[in-house]
């Protein structure tokens, strides 16, 4: 599977830690920053990644932040991006099953690196539902 993956500063070690683990599954990554742990704007990086599934250059996303806020509201500004928050990985499966997300985000501050583990391996094995959902999706972009 084609991943974008991306984080702000507050992400920046469990996003390293994710990129290595979702590579050796191999999966093809894309990092699109931030690079180091130094303070940066959250925008800088969520708007190129959430374009980068807009327009079906990759799969899915997965970008990090202190509470995982500040990226999912930049990612939602796209049309045909449905980034959802997850700090549990049942979170992680209706996000999947019933909304049809496409882009993970994730608490940074709030879950352990395992924790991130299990709710990227969870979104990523979850499929869509469809069915009565389908319509309320359809509605999100209307």
């Amino acid at each position: 599977m084609k991943i974008a993956l991306g984080s702000d500063h507050a992400g920046f070690a469990q996003k390293e830690i994710l990129r290595a683990w979702l590579g050796e599954q191999g999966h093809e990554i894309r990092d699109f920053g931030t690079y180091s742990a130094d303070s940066m704007d959250y925008p800088d990086v969520a708007h190129p990644l959430a374009m980068a599934v807009e327009t079906g250059t990759y799969d899915l996303g997965i970008i990090l932040c202190g509470s995982a806020n500040g990226v999912c509201i930049t990612a939602n500004k796209h049309a045909g991006v449905r980034a959802a928050i997850a700090w549990l990985p049942e979170l992680a499966a209706l996000a999947r099953q019933h909304n049809n997300a496409n882009v993970l985000c994730l608490p940074a501050r709030y879950i352990g690196s395992e924790q991130a583990q299990e709710i990227v391996s969870v979104f990523l094995k979850t499929d869509f539902e469809g069915g009565r959902h389908q319509q309320r999706v359809a509605k999100i972009n209307s």
